[in-house]
Order: C-alpha cells, then structure tokens, then sequence
C-alpha cells in the first residue's frame, strides 16, 4: 500500500552550491523550506507556506468571519495557552484543529451545540483514538471561546469520549528486538537508536538531544521535554552495560544520534527513520514509542516496582506507569507472586483445627429444623 507523504507539496532540489534543501510548492506558490527535512524549522516553515498558500490573493482578516471557528483558531494559535506548549506538540494540535477549521470554519461559535459535536465526533468512530484526540482539541477551543466570552458553556465537555480496545502503542517483545537487531547490526544508527531508547525508556524528542553531555557519575540523565511547562521531571538512569558498550564506539563531541554533520537530529527524522527501520526488519507493528514501553515491560518482569519503573522513564503518576507495563508477562509474573506467597510465613498459614471446627457444626443440630 502507498505510503501517505507526510509533508505533501514539499520537494527537494539542489542549490547552486550542490546542497540539497527543499520548498514548498503549490499552485504558482513557492517558500523555502531549509536544508533538515522534518526538524523543527522545517515543520514551522511548512506550516506557514500552508497557511500562507491558503490565504494568498486577501489577508486574513478579510477572509475570516468575526466570532466564527476560523476567528477563534487563529486567535487561539496566538494565545499564551497555545504559545506556551512544546513546538512538537503545536504541530501535533495543528494537525488536528486544522482539520476542524478547514470543515466548520466559517460557523458560528456561538451556534455550536452538543449535538453538532456528538455528529461531528460520529464521524471518528472508526479511529477512536483519533476521536478522543479531537474532542480534546474542541474542549480546548470551547474553554477558549469562554474565556473570551463568546460563549458561557462548553458543548464538547458534554460528550463522552469513545472507548479505546487494545493497549495502544504496540510493546516490542524479545522476540521483535531480536529481530530488529539481526537486521541492523552494531555500529548501526538504527542499532544504536533502538538501543539507547530500550534502556533509557527515552522519547523520541529526549532520545535525539542525549549526548555525553548527560553523563554523570556513570548514569544518563535529563529532563523529560513533555513536563517542561511544569519544570521537567529530573531523569537519571544507570547505563546498562550493554548501553555502554555501544555509547563507548560514539564521538564524544556530539549527541548520541547526530547527523552525519554533527548536529542534532529532529524527533520527525527519527521516527521517519524508525519507520523505515523497522520496515527493512519486517516489524511495521514496532514504533519508537514502542520501545519505551518495552523497557517499561522488562522492568516490571526483573520484579522493578511501580515507583522503581516510573523513576527510569518519567512518568509523574503511578496510572500511567501502569498502563506501560500491562504488556509484562502475566504467567511469569504470577509463578513469582505465588513463590513469593509459598516463602512467606503467612503463606503457609493453615485454619486452626478445621475438622474440629466442622465436627462442632455438624452434630449441633439446629433447633426447631429437622434433623436430615
């Protein structure tokens, strides 16, 4: 099946100087994009020849309606609440919200009812998660919509979210990341990728700005991207020594998956290269985030618990750490739990006499009841 392009319009070309760099280019419209497909910059820069394709030919403020859903996404794309997220997460919300705008932009939002959001989420039924990802992003607008009073309700808070099956992200199993690496050997990116993110439980956006740099006292440690608003949960992880190994072979002069100019590599090339990675392996199920739910897993079969696991990967609440490990295998961890009963003393604690106990109750007759 053909792969969507992620950045549809973009194409490369070379410089007079033999540099490959792209553009955006769309009906008659042309803007540069830079050198570094799918880093940060690039996704600005695409994001804004979109838009600027969009509303060539009349400026904005003639084009967009007062109070409509086109007014207030482009008022909520400028607001302090938006501003203050994660460039990584503006583009996932882009993504979303642009979607929305594009189909209902020139409605009212003060016509919005619970109803047009129940039709309008109706439509995700099939892609639940990418529902529930929508209903939050319209929350988000309606609570903005208030604060700026053109409404006293919030509509989207009134539905219900869909119910998710499965445990979302696939969890790379042994078998999978055995797999992975008789494809892509030692002294590979992809080896040194998958390894580095299995046993520090990184995210792709931390995994990419890990350098020696962040090596202390023999253990790698940062703070996670997506806690910054809250000021980053404090990550320290002891190398593993098969980590070691492979960040022994690195330059010591650059992040640990650098470009081959140095330079640090964008979270969106990363999971490009990880999707094709995977590919060559014949894993499409695996991802990136896969592999820190991975190393979530074999914390919890090594007997690690929750406030030991959460502590290697960052999570803020014992919930979530939880969700990660739901993929650690039961059956071994119950012979372990039931061993772990047998060697205890209360674990052999038997009823005190319980053939006395039942004699006594049986030759007892009842009164008043016949005695069978």
């Amino acid at each position: 099946m053909k792969r969507r392009k992620q950045f549809p319009g973009a194409t490369a070309y070379f410089d007079r100087h033999g540099k490959r760099r792209w553009r955006f280019r769309k009906g008659g419209f042309s803007a540069e994009l830079g050198c570094e497909y799918g880093s940060d910059d690039f996704v600005r820069r695409y994001e804004e020849a979109v838009n600027g394709n969009k509303l060539r030919g009349s400026t904005g403020a003639e084009r967009t309606k007062p109070y409509s859903v086109k007014h207030l996404v482009a008022l909520w794309y400028r607001s302090p609440e938006f501003l203050d997220l994660a460039s990584s997460t503006q583009t996932v919300y882009r993504g979303i919200v642009e979607k929305f705008r594009e189909e209902h932009g020139e409605k009212p939002v003060r016509l919005m009812q619970r109803r047009h959001v129940q039709t309008i989420l109706a439509k995700k039924a099939g892609t639940p998660s990418a529902g529930n990802n929508l209903r939050k992003r319209l929350i988000q607008l309606m609570d903005f919509a208030i604060s700026l009073d053109w409404r006293g309700d919030n509509p989207a808070r009134a539905t219900k979210p869909f119910r998710v099956g499965g445990e979302g992200f696939h969890t790379w199993s042994e078998d999978e990341l055995a797999q992975f690496f008789q494809t892509h050997e030692p002294g590979t990116l992809a080896h040194t990728a998958v390894t580095l993110m299995l046993y520090t439980g990184a995210a792709r956006v931390d995994a990419v700005k890990l350098g020696p740099g962040d090596i202390r006292n023999g253990k790698i440690e940062y703070r996670r991207q997506k806690t910054q608003r809250s000021g980053g949960v404090l990550v320290s992880v002891p190398i593993h020594p098969d980590l070691a190994e492979v960040l022994d072979r690195l330059p010591k002069d650059r992040p640990f998956l650098a470009t081959l100019n140095g330079k640090k590599r964008s979270p969106g090339n990363l999971g490009n290269l990880m999707q094709k990675w995977t590919d060559d392996a014949k894993l499409p199920q695996c991802s990136a985030h896969g592999l820190r739910k991975a190393c979530a897993r074999r914390l919890a079969e090594a007997g690690a618990t929750a406030h030991e696991i959460g502590a290697v990967t960052g999570h803020k609440t014992l919930a979530l750490v939880q969700r990660y490990t739901e993929a650690a295998g039961r059956e071994g961890m119950a012979d372990s739990a039931i061993e772990k009963l047998i060697a205890h003393p209360n674990g052999r604690r038997t009823l005190a006499n319980p053939s006395r106990r039942l004699v006594k109750s049986d030759t007892k007759p009842q009164q008043g009841k016949e005695n069978l």
